[in-house]
């Protein structure tokens, strides 16, 4: 993300297919899909996927076919982009794994080659076929688009700070714009079947492609939400479920979107601290209070007059928010923080032309699963309240993440109910936690394991950040859960690792 830039994304059911027996967590009504292997052909990937080009030799692609509409499963079809880094060990394999990054409307054509590249164990490698997808609306599988602008005054799915009650009336303006630009979208019709109980069909769909009698899954961030859905809807047909830094159930609502408030303030601690650490080199604070204060006062300052760059106190809140996704971006959060404090140093901001968006596909298909999955409060008063308590809850963050969001004005869902987690399966949900996490804190996959049951274990670790298994790096993560991957034997008991 660069510098002034809106975050486009930070960020269920086979329902009446035929049920396998013993799969009790179907809920939905639908009609039968098709139950037998597709021919699956693979072959090389398109240009302009994010996979990364150190692993294309180990890569290739395909195509699957589902319903747009699964209550019409003979109905109009849609495509979807898979990618796949083939089990060389045949004696090893034990089946699939798929893999979502996030989002919702994050490409996920590389996730599994990034987390190959990133150093995923050999013995996973050889135990699976790891599977990488664009979800429905995405990137390469017939992707969706409201019809954003660069110039549009909506640019980012995570609202921007609002100092008072005319701020979110004033955003609201703009998001019943976004939403009405949305319903009046060419793609309108597939917007409306962008849910997560889709998506989780269509993995399903996959499954089912590929001739495996089960699934494994990863998921992170959104991801989890995705493969929690899965797990409820299809438990007996779900293998080993790895679910990694959570949203804390099976969609993101109105709650889970507000967590990012509670989130930033658990872990604006440690970003603090190590700028206090490097108080010689940044000047932004010796103490992690000094800091706070400090972050506190620069973005009030923002809020009256911005940056010569543009940089107003949302943006530089905003950028900030981003850069605890990561502590390999305190640095360059630092660094630009402190090139505010001398307004003559401080950057252009970038200009993109105005007749195309780069992030109108990840701003739709956030918007479309987002404002689908569940109800959202319609009137403007309730976000001025959940502004007004968050000011005081979360203060650094809050007043953002509780803003008024599209989903208040939408009108092309939802018809149902989420899809509801489900505890009565086999034991196979490995949750992931890190203590400190922005956008998914600790809370979330606590609500996961309580959720779950006997069905999971947590494990919970002693970092900061947006990630856990591969990305974070945390020793005893990775044994905990690589070792669930092979033997597919849950700890006992939940975990608590320490930081390295």
């Amino acid at each position: 993300m660069g510098r002034g830039a809106g975050l486009a994304v930070s960020a269920g059911l086979l329902a009446g297919a035929i049920v396998m027996p013993g799969d009790t967590g179907s809920v939905r009504e639908a009609q039968p899909v098709a139950q037998t292997a597709a021919k699956v052909k693979w072959a090389g990937c398109p240009e302009g996927t994010d996979i990364p080009p150190t692993q294309m030799p180990l890569v290739q692609c395909a195509t699957v076919k589902v319903p747009l509409d699964y209550s019409k499963p003979k109905g109009k079809k849609i495509e979807l982009t898979l990618s796949r880094i083939a089990s060389t060990k045949p004696e090893k394999r034990r089946g699939i794994m798929l893999f979502n990054p996030g989002g919702p409307g994050g490409t996920g054509l590389g996730q599994a080659a990034l987390m190959v590249e990133q150093g995923l164990p050999a013995s996973v490698m050889d135990a699976y076929d790891l599977i990488g997808m664009d979800t429905r609306g995405v990137g390469f599988s017939s992707p969706v688009k409201c019809g954003f602008k660069a110039d549009d005054p909506y640019n980012g799915n995570i609202p921007p700070f609002a100092v008072d009650e005319a701020a979110v009336a004033q955003r609201a303006k703009v998001v019943k714009a976004a939403a009405q630009t949305c319903a009046n979208s060419p793609d309108a019709a597939a917007l409306k079947q962008l849910t997560t109980e889709n998506m989780a069909r269509d993995l399903d769909q996959i499954r089912i492609a590929l001739g495996e009698k089960k699934t494994s899954f990863y998921g992170a961030s959104y991801g989890s939400a995705l493969g929690a859905a899965y797990a409820s809807m299809f438990p007996q047909r779900s293998d080993r479920i790895v679910l990694d830094s959570n949203v804390g159930d099976t969609h993101l609502n109105q709650e889970g979107m507000r967590r990012y408030g509670l989130g930033f303030e658990e872990t604006f601690g440690d970003f603090a601290a190590w700028v206090a650490a490097r108080d010689g080199a940044y000047g932004l604070g010796s103490t992690p209070q000094e800091v706070r204060e400090n972050f506190v006062s620069t973005a009030e300052r923002l809020d009256e007059t911005p940056a010569p760059d543009g940089t107003n106190g949302a943006l530089f809140r905003h950028y900030v928010f981003v850069g605890a996704y990561s502590p390999l971006s305190y640095g360059s959060r630092a660094q630009y923080w402190q090139s505010l404090l001398d307004p003559g140093t401080a950057a252009p901001a970038a200009q993109v032309a105005a007749d195309a968006n780069p992030l109108d596909n990840a701003l739709t298909v956030f918007l479309a699963v987002t404002c689908n999955d569940s109800e959202w409060p319609s009137n403007v008063k309730a976000y001025q309240q959940a502004v007004a308590e968050d000011r005081e809850r979360y203060p650094l963050f809050g007043p953002a993440s509780a803003n008024i969001l599209p989903c208040a004005y939408w009108e092309l869902g939802p018809e149902k109910e989420p899809v509801a987690i489900n505890d009565e399966g086999p034991a196979n949900i490995l949750i992931l936690q890190n203590q400190h996490d922005p956008v998914t804190p600790l809370a979330g996959g606590q609500l996961l394991r309580e959720k779950f049951g006997q069905r999971s274990r947590l494990v919970t670790v002693d970092g900061s950040g947006h990630g856990v298994y591969v990305l974070g790096r945390n020793a005893c993560a990775s044994n905990v859960t690589t070792s669930y991957l092979i033997s597919g034997k849950l700890p006992a008991k939940d975990v608590a690792c320490p930081s390295d």
